[in-house]
């Protein structure tokens, strides 16, 4: 801010003071590297313990299951196992349904709470939180990583920097192999991987997940969620002034400057706000909340710990920084959660998806049957005076282990016989099996044009994987 700046709003009776030594947290552009401050409180607990989640994603695929790897998404022979559930192509609209539920959850979080997800939960935002206390652990504070960038090169300086890159370099490996043994066993990877006998897709996919870990989590940082991240830029049209943000009390904190006392500090007239920096020195993304809403912020509440902290020692009450939507602070009616209609759609559809799928697995079966009557010609009449009628039999065996199935059918045509099923049939596990089924019925016996008749198919090693189909029983007119 100029000095002429400054005078006029002395004349006004605004007094706001910036102090050149802060100028370097104004927004980054990515010319210099943001060295956030960790300071405790609630939001920063919380970010700890939300951003601990991704435990699952590095140790989930190791959790065993009846001998077998308990979560694989085995891409290679389509098949999802989940514990004892196997999710087959044919069931692949489950998956649809997740994503849908994952997208309008965000979607609903959005518009409620605004880029929460972003601030707790988000892979780029944990891993760069990662790598900046281990950056701290290695370097130090903010004030001397500063120092030790604008450094010259030395042998301390070279210490510390390899120290720190080994250990990302590190984790950016690890985190690629914890992708990885996702889509297939975890035992059987690693045996491979230490005997260097990995297929060219799984050292991509290792070399691709290492480097771009390495690079956006340690390199980039905020300038992916400013510039790579397409959420920064959608959810601005799903949020809107009844949304939750990390918000400043203008007309609490305004005009700020530096604690003053006796006549001076009465003449004056300041707000809350002490302008000490330190809602700007501990946000990751280095914005400055007083300023407004901002592409930047990630809705972490970490500024809203720094400047309760100062509240607390400057004796004032806390909430100068806080969560709160623009309505509320002009002081318009705040609604409630059930009266936001686009919410409520989004609420919709997730209880649809999460009902889907719901119904899904536990319709799930470990065996499905579809039956295919054949349409040329509907029905055969036979030298015998029977009408014969010809079914392509399709079992999808889910299970782990090959089944032989037997074949039996209800209602129908009294009299009638299957043929070609008179030895159990084997049926592979993990993917379909085909085979033809015949059904003769007396013409004599028959008084539909077509008879509904129902299907079944029976393991014979476990009588409780079963499957039925009901289809019909074709014949001449009567």
């Amino acid at each position: 801010m100029s000095e002429q700046q400054n005078q006029k709003g002395a004349e006004s009776g605004h007094v706001s003071t910036i102090y050149h030594e802060h100028e370097e947290w104004a927004v980054n552009m990515g010319e210099s590297t943001i060295h956030a401050k960790r300071m405790p409180g609630f939001f920063r607990t919380l970010k700890y313990a939300t951003e601990s989640l991704w435990l699952i994603f590095f140790f989930g695929a190791y959790l065993r299951w009846n001998g077998k790897q308990a979560l694989l998404l085995d891409v290679n022979n389509r098949q999802f196992h989940i514990f004892n559930l196997t999710i087959l192509p044919q069931d692949i609209w489950m998956v649809s349904l997740l994503l849908l539920l994952t997208a309008m959850t965000l979607f609903a979080v959005t518009s409620v709470a605004s880029r929460v997800f972003c601030g707790y939960f988000c892979f780029q935002t944990a891993w760069v939180d990662l790598f900046t206390w281990i950056e701290e652990k290695v370097e130090g504070n903010p004030n001397a990583r500063h120092k030790l960038d604008a450094a010259p090169w030395n042998a301390k300086k070279i210490q510390k920097k390899v120290i720190k890159h080994s250990i990302w370099l590190a984790i950016s490996v690890f985190t690629g192999i914890s992708f990885t043994i996702w889509f297939e066993d975890a035992f059987v990877y690693w045996h491979d991987l230490l005997n260097l006998n990995l297929s060219m897709l799984e050292w991509s996919t290792l070399t691709a997940f290492t480097f771009g870990t390495y690079f956006l989590a340690g390199f980039l940082r905020e300038q992916t969620c400013f510039w790579l991240c397409p959420y920064a830029r959608i959810q601005a049209v799903m949020a809107d002034s009844q949304t939750i943000f990390p918000t400043y009390d203008v007309k609490r904190g305004e005009p700020r400057g530096k604690i003053r006392r006796g006549a001076e500090a009465d003449s004056l007239k300041l707000g809350d706000c002490i302008d000490c920096f330190q809602c700007v020195q501990v946000c990751p993304t280095g914005v400055d909340i007083r300023q407004g809403q901002q592409l930047g912020c990630i809705t972490c509440g970490l500024c809203l710990d720094a400047c309760d902290s100062i509240m607390d020692k400057i004796g004032r009450p806390r909430g100068l920084i806080r969560y709160s939507s623009l309505d509320e602070l002009d002081g318009k009616p705040v609604k409630k959660l059930y009266q936001h209609p686009r919410t409520l759609v989004y609420i919709g559809i997730i209880f649809i998806a999460l009902a889907g799928i719901v119904w899904g697995l536990t319709h799930l079966g470990s065996m499905t049957l579809r039956v295919i009557p054949e349409r040329q010609p509907l029905y055969v009449s036979l030298s015998d005076g029977s009408i014969r009628n010809r079914y392509e039999f399709k079992v999808v065996n889910k299970t782990d282990k090959d089944l032989h199935v037997t074949v039996s059918a209800t209602g129908g045509i009294p009299g009638q016989v299957i043929v070609g099923s008179e030895t159990p049939i084997l049926t592979h596990h993990g993917r379909g099996t085909s085979f033809t089924i015949f059904v003769k019925a007396p013409a004599d016996a028959i008084k539909l044009e077509a008879t509904p008749i129902e299907f079944h198919v029976q393991a014979v090693e476990d009588a409780a994987v079963v499957a039925q189909y009901d289809s019909k029983f074709s014949a001449p007119k009567r």
